[in-house]
């Protein structure tokens, strides 16, 4: 057993933005590890909307968790404690009398609450989203303690976040039973895949799963260039290709696809994929289809690097409390864990290098990046 902090007696954990394989495993951790040291532990739920709009929950907008409520959740997909992708308390949609909605920093009013409840300290799980609401809750004053999550591993400060392992080890499946059918057709197959506006989801699977083009929103595409690799396959007697598009993926002078925006939340991406497969449906004469892998992605049980990475992290997150850490965010630093300070960590998005080895690997094994 450690031996309790005198400066915390409680604490919180939050989980928000998209949901990520991964998410119940640092919550287990991190309530095993602070329960070891006398700590309580309490889960907010729906990102800060637990806090912020506590009258939605029929339990309440705390959940205490204790052993019993963190047993056997390791392996499970998604988060107990619920999350959201809007409801930003930095930008909180807030509707007017006339029917518009105006955003409003609720973020001095969450800290409020978040002290009435007499809880010391939080722990935020997130991506690049939630981790700059932390830096600014920090900022404030608040106790905070990040742990970066996204299945589009685009947090800088850290190699890699949990969630993405799970995302391309599913998509490299999906790329080898794609493979079947597009040989069996003669088809080419386009597969759409998430990542926002960051290509690592769609190279890293794209060069496992053996697909024969790869587009990222780092490299703007030239589909000219897509089609005569499709063509010069076919030449050669491969009557069907894979295409790996991430969905952030923009052409030569163009810009992302956007399926929508509101008040209160990031833009969605979607929609590039069909654009793709007409396009080159028309640019080579081949029948070609569209698989759009989405939510797939976010779902089901982590993997056993996610489930050990994740509980890493949690782990990591309690020590540095215990440690009297402020303000920072856990990071993969092989074979180690850091802590890296928010601010640093939000700076800026981290997208695929062009130099990086695995760009260059694709470009040895003649996979197609559209330019």
């Amino acid at each position: 057993m450690h031996a309790q902090t005198s400066e915390i007696k409680r604490i919180a954990i939050t989980t928000g933005g998209g949901d990520a394989p991964g998410l119940n495993a640092v919550i287990r951790a991190a309530v095993l590890a602070a329960l070891n040291r006398g700590w309580e532990v309490y889960g907010i739920r729906d990102g800060f909307n637990g806090l912020l709009m506590p009258e939605q929950f029929i339990e309440g907008g705390l959940i205490r968790l204790t052993r019993d409520r963190v047993r056997g959740i390791t392996h499970l997909g998604g988060t107990i404690l619920g999350t959201t992708n809007r409801d930003n308390p930095l930008k909180f949609p807030v509707r007017q009398l006339d029917g518009s909605v105006v955003e409003v920093d609720r973020s001095d009013e969450l800290i409020r609450a978040f002290l009435m409840r007499g809880l010391d300290a939080l722990i935020s799980v997130g991506g690049d989203g939630s981790m700059t609401i932390a830096n600014v809750l920090s900022q404030k004053g608040l106790w905070v303690v990040g742990v970066p999550k996204t299945i589009d591993n685009d947090l800088d400060g850290t190699v890699i976040t949990f969630g993405f392992d799970t995302a391309v080890s599913f998509t490299t499946e999906c790329l080898d039973r794609l493979h079947t059918t597009a040989a069996s057709h003669r088809r080419v197959i386009v597969v759409e895949v998430m990542g926002r506006y960051a290509g690592w989801i769609a190279l890293e699977s794209g060069i496992s799963g053996s697909a024969d083009a790869i587009l990222i929103p780092e490299i703007p595409y030239d589909l000219n260039k897509v089609a005569q690799k499709i063509l010069d396959r076919e030449r050669q007697g491969r009557n069907f290709s894979i295409v790996v598009v991430a969905e952030g993926a923009k052409p030569q002078g163009g810009s992302v696809s956007v399926i929508s925006r509101e008040v209160g939340r990031a833009e969605r991406l979607g929609g590039i994929g069909e654009k793709v497969a007409q396009q080159l449906q028309e640019l080579t004469g081949k029948e070609t289809r569209l698989v759009v892998l989405g939510h797939l992605l976010r779902g089901g049980s982590p993997t056993s690097f996610d489930r050990l990475i994740a509980q890493r992290f949690g782990a990591a997150a309690v020590r540095a409390l215990e440690n009297g850490q402020r303000g920072v965010m856990v990071a993969l630093d092989p074979p180690t864990v850091r802590y890296v300070p928010l601010e640093e960590a939000t700076r800026r998005m981290k997208s695929v290098p062009l130099d990086s080895d695995v760009i260059l690997t694709a470009r040895d094994l003649g996979i197609c990046l559209g330019d």
